[in-house]
């Protein structure tokens, strides 16, 4: 049995960034659903090499594999109660939309906390949720060039270049990934405290052995 089995994660988010972190969880274990789009998710199109796999790029195949997938048009406000049901269901949603979007398509932490109070909502923005910058929309490249690495990178003649991979992009997903474990055991805890002042007597120790 795999650590995160029986968890569900609805996936909102496209590209890189939030995809590759939905897919560590489901090489974990968790069940994933892919929710995309009328025409889907953008890295269907981004080919790297000239095989397809049913139309599709492979980098997307690639990103997304292990998960289950549905196609629903957020735009439309009837959609949402669809929407309401998965997170019933839930364990985890995931988002890397531009600031602002998932509050305009009614799926802010608020709401689904709402819909879902033990929800666990994952977000990758491209500059934080506070500062001067933060309604700005950030890429992978824009992040390699403020971070400096694309002046490391590269030869002392020429411009400064960027890396061969979206290092940014998949940094973020491995520290969302982190996150999102680190919640979920926050949860298991809060959950057997709970149970454990409704029952004072005859508690044994609630302990598991990992082994990695």
């Amino acid at each position: 049995m795999k650590p995160l089995e029986g968890i569900t994660v609805l996936d909102f988010s496209q590209f890189l960034s939030g995809p590759s972190a939905t897919l560590r969880l489901a090489d974990l274990g968790a069940e994933v659903i892919k929710i995309e789009r009328p025409g889907g998710d953008i890295a269907r199109t981004m080919y790297v090499s000239d095989c397809k796999i049913g139309n599709d790029s492979t980098l997307f195949h690639a990103i997304n594999r292990n998960k289950s997938g549905i196609s629903i048009d957020l735009k439309q406000k009837e959609n949402l109660k669809k929407i309401e049901k998965l997170v019933q269901k839930a364990d985890v949603a995931v988002f890397n939309f531009r600031p602002g979007v998932a509050e305009k398509l009614g799926l802010s932490y608020e709401n689904l906390k709402e819909w879902n109070p033990r929800i666990i909502y994952g977000k990758i923005s491209g500059y934080g949720e506070k500062g001067p910058w933060k309604s700005k929309p950030g890429q992978d490249l824009l992040a390699q060039s403020l971070s400096g690495v694309t002046w490391l990178n590269g030869n002392a003649e020429n411009a400064p270049t960027p890396l061969g991979l979206s290092l940014a992009d998949m940094f973020a997903g491995q520290h969302l990934v982190q996150g999102i474990l680190a919640a979920l055991i926050k949860r298991e805890k809060n959950r057997r405290r709970r149970l454990h002042k409704r029952k004072p007597y005859g508690i044994h120790s609630l302990t598991e052995k990992i082994c990695i």
